[in-house]
């Protein structure tokens, strides 16, 4: 969803202090929860009635008088299954959300005292959060670029150098995005390759027909027929040609590499992507005050399981 953006005077931000006091203890956490995922009303994860009542559960403190069934506020989200106090889930959506770079698993399991591999997997379920569809409608004007991830070569082990052919690119990941001018929106996620068939479908299933696309020389933009198609030549030197730049999206790049090489240090490809949602998601929230932007994250929660087998297999 797009959010008008206003200045950055105009956020309300949420010190650690003040994140103390709004959440003093369990029972503020679980009714800050509750609010943010049940809005206009609680209603049962399962069959979605809101013929529902109090329980005495230990676990499930709701029953629906519909289909039996006990749930709670983890029930039908990506804290389904987890035993971590929702006090820590508060402080740890706020630190991830409040990190421009992200935190890593080390600083958040010394930060709300769990265990790295508890940490891990919590940042995880919090980057699912922010999966987004493939689908983002930009009426641009638009700025489409690719780009990859990876580790330098030479910081490689020899063994895995001598798998490698190719230059530069070699071992690396291909990510492509597209950043919508009129929204400030970002879509990004990782791509099989940088053909003119890959990346015109990219940006053929997130900008409209019609729109202005702003690219690159790239000889994979070429010949779109869907688009009023503007390129700047980086290889002569052109960075910006009135209107025709792909600024944006790199300024994007430069973060989520930033966050790579700064607060990350090594990504596996296998979990590449949720990192790209990650912070293709912290840039289109980035314009909402603190708490709207926890609100989001647990809005996004809501109808997903991520399960540890799963991240490990």
């Amino acid at each position: 969803m797009a959010h008008s953006p206003p200045g950055k005077h105009e956020r309300s931000g949420v010190s650690l202090m003040d994140l103390m006091r709004l959440f003093p203890d369990e029972e503020s956490a679980r009714a800050w929860f509750e609010a943010s995922k049940w809005p206009t009303g609680r209603y049962c994860p399962r069959c979605g009635s809101t013929n529902t009542h109090e329980a005495k559960h230990a676990k499930s403190p709701y029953r629906c008088r519909d289909c039996k069934k006990y749930f709670s506020v983890r029930t039908g989200s990506l804290m389904e299954g987890s035993n971590v106090p929702l006090l820590k889930w508060v402080f740890a959506i706020y630190l991830e959300a409040t990190s421009l770079k992200g935190i890593s698993s080390m600083k958040l399991h010394r930060d709300i005292d769990v265990t790295q591999k508890t940490a891990w997997f919590m940042l995880h379920r919090i980057r699912e959060a922010w999966a987004t569809s493939k689908n983002a409608n930009f009426t641009g004007p638009a700025e489409a670029d690719e780009t990859y991830m990876g580790g330098l070569r030479k910081n490689m082990p020899k063994s895995k150098r001598k798998e490698l052919f190719g230059q530069g690119r070699a071992g690396k990941v291909a990510v492509a995005g597209v950043k919508d001018r009129a929204t400030n929106q970002v879509s990004a996620e990782v791509v099989e390759g940088t053909d003119r068939l890959t990346l015109q479908f990219f940006i053929e299933d997130r900008v409209i027909n019609g729109a202005k696309v702003y690219t690159d020389e790239a000889s994979a933009y070429k010949d779109m027929p869907y688009f009023e198609h503007e390129a700047v030549k980086h290889g002569a030197g052109e960075y910006v040609r009135g209107d025709v730049h792909t600024n944006g999206i790199e300024s994007f790049w430069s973060m989520l590499k930033r966050a790579h090489k700064g607060t990350f240090h090594k990504i596996s490809e296998k979990h590449l992507n949720r990192y790209i949602q990650q912070f293709a998601g912290k840039h289109n929230m980035r314009a909402l005050d603190t708490i709207r932007q926890m609100q989001s994250i647990v809005a996004g929660m809501v109808g997903r399981r991520l399960r540890y087998p799963d991240l490990i297999r």
